[in-house]
């Protein structure tokens, strides 16, 4: 599997995560298989979320797709950062 880390601030968590959870078929369709959502201890606004993808060709045209960005601007989010993964390994410890 593939995966994505973006971080990312927002003006406000809860606008942001209204917006995020309502567009969650948009993102399963896409090709979105499972995420996490962070933040920094000391920043409620900071947000990370990190999320499996069916592939990265799949996540990139989805976050770069028009549609996203306008997305983004409406939920509040100020320059995000986008890290696309390839797993090399996982375990239990």
């Amino acid at each position: 599997m593939q995966y994505v880390l973006i971080i990312h601030d927002v003006a406000d968590y809860l606008t942001w995560k209204k917006v995020f959870d309502e567009a969650s078929d948009m993102r399963r369709e896409a090709g979105e298989r499972s995420y996490q959502v962070l933040k920094y201890q000391n920043n409620s606004n900071r947000i990370v979320h990190f999320s499996m993808w069916t592939s990265l060709d799949d996540a990139r045209r989805f976050f770069e797709s028009p549609k996203l960005v306008q997305i983004r601007a409406e939920a509040g989010v100020q320059a995000p950062d986008f890290i696309y993964l390839d797993q090399l390994e996982a375990g239990t410890l």
